[in-house]
């Protein structure tokens, strides 16, 4: 070996050598900012989290409102916020699963709602509760026993609702069928009739239709109901539910979620954001948010941050609420609700509107899949160094349109569960909103941004540059001489 390369060589061991006595371990690995989208989806979902009161959000006519209750934990759960909240409303939900699945709470008995169960069944699992002895049931047995067997002919599969009336066509629809493959392939084995079914949900075109039946009852598919009605909510649900199928095994699912995800690229607008169908065809945060978790989820990067940057879009920041900067972090439902929240702040009577946006909108920016809340470690604002453990935390988005449900009116055979998204609030008829994203801050002394150091004294830097210096002066020297 050249004097030189031994020089070299040496000059190399004694550099490492010195370090690894100065500091006593390896360097520390400096740490990457975390994505401007994972720092809003924390802070939103942080602003949530102080929207809960005992374990439970309210909705705009009862103190407690199961179903967004459920939302939100989902949501804390994508983002591995509030800890506390997080497992108080995890126990709230467990005792109260028939206030949420049946109208025992009303004096009706004898109704078992089948969309309710599957997604109460999701949530458990997410949140890395029992779903065999959620509350004391056993939502895993019940949901399969909600699920249509053979004999129902072509709606084999299909989640579906036990009553003791006849109260019709069976209410469950897209949403309830995605809760239902999700929450069984998230507990155990997931049967292939369920999963059939939630494809046959699905068009030519790759979009899937919110409700599996047509004017004269239930059709065989989404092809034999002719002009059937394709929406962004109902396939981004459907495509999650198919990608946690397709890990599961099922036959059929991945390309299905694949067919999906492509049509949901078609809809989005040119700002990123995306609407849904009839009174939801504007643009709003609510299809953004699961749009862009399906997106994220099925592997399409680049569509999914143009639809986290129309999230941010209608994030409320200290530097941009005016009004409402008190309540940074929330997700406007569209560009109407923003500006309407900037300039007078957000009003008892809208607050409602702000945390079903929030709830779901969130999930787009953290961008966890459905299938994965709970198994894979929340989205960090800090990443962790490599080599060093991570920080661990309960987790388990979610549902637009929010399934609710209410006493039937008097003189009606039964119970109709009605789907809105977002409840309560006016049909949106703003176009997509076209203002640019505002500014996502990480000041250092909040914790979620800063520039990480190693933690080695400077007096460390000197002695190992004086060591780099040193060599270089005598490698000239040899150069020198060689020349010479």
């Amino acid at each position: 070996m050249p004097l030189s390369r031994r020089l070299t060589t040496g000059l190399g061991m004694a550099t490492v050598t010195a370090l690894a006595a100065i500091t006593g371990a390896p360097p520390a690995v400096v740490a990457a900012p975390a994505p401007a989208h994972v720092t809003a989806a924390r802070e939103a979902a942080s602003w949530l989290a102080g929207e809960f009161t005992d374990g439970s959000l309210p909705g705009p006519f009862a103190p407690e409102d199961w179903g967004l209750t459920i939302d939100g934990l989902v949501a804390l759960s994508a983002t591995g916020v509030d800890a506390p909240t997080r497992q108080a409303a995890t126990a709230q939900v467990a005792r109260h699963v028939r206030s949420y699945n049946s109208y025992d709470d009303w004096g009706i008995e004898g109704f078992t709602d089948g969309g309710a169960t599957a997604k109460l069944l999701y949530a458990a699992a997410a949140a890395d509760a029992d779903p065999t002895d959620f509350g004391g049931y056993d939502l895993r047995a019940e949901t399969l026993s909600l699920i249509a067997t053979a004999d129902a002919g072509h709606q084999r599969g299909r989640i579906t609702s036990r009553t003791t009336a006849d109260s019709g066509p069976d209410a469950s629809n897209t949403f309830d069928q995605s809760f239902a493959v999700l929450g069984l392939a998230r507990s155990g084995d997931l049967p292939q009739d369920t999963v059939d079914f939630l494809i046959r949900q699905q068009c030519a075109a790759g979009g899937f239709r919110l409700y599996p039946d047509a004017a004269d009852g239930p059709s065989p598919s989404c092809d034999d109901q002719p002009g059937a009605t394709l929406d962004v909510d109902s396939t981004a649900m459907a495509v999650q539910a198919l990608l946690a199928a397709a890990e599961d095994g099922a036959t059929g699912a991945g390309d299905a979620a694949r067919k999906g995800a492509d049509w949901l690229v078609t809809q989005q607008h040119t700002d990123g954001s995306f609407g849904g169908s009839g009174p939801t065809t504007g643009a709003n945060s609510n299809s953004t948010g699961l749009a862009a978790q399906a997106l994220a989820a099925a592997g399409r990067d680049d569509e999914a941050a143009r639809a986290a940057k129309a999230l941010a879009a209608l994030q409320l920041t200290a530097g941009n609420g005016g009004a409402a900067s008190a309540d940074a972090g929330a997700i406007a439902y569209n560009t109407d609700g923003f500006t309407t929240a900037a300039a007078a702040g957000i009003t008892d009577t809208d607050r409602d509107q702000w945390r079903r946006a929030t709830a779901q909108a969130l999930l787009g920016l953290a961008q966890v899949p459905l299938g994965r809340i709970g198994l894979d470690p929340p989205p960090t604002s800090n990443p962790t160094p490599t080599g060093t453990a991570s920080p661990t935390a309960p987790a388990t988005p979610t549902a637009s349109p929010t399934l609710t449900t209410s006493p039937p009116p008097t003189g009606t055979a039964g119970p109709t569960p009605s789907v809105t998204s977002p409840p309560a609030t006016p049909a949106p008829t703003t176009a997509a909103p076209t203002t640019a994203a505002p500014p996502i801050t990480t000041p250092a002394a909040s914790g979620l941004g800063g520039l990480p150091t190693t933690g080695a004294a400077i007096g460390s830097y000197l002695l190992i540059a004086l060591l780099l210096i040193g060599g270089g002066v005598t490698l000239l020297v040899l150069g020198r001489r060689r020349a010479g």
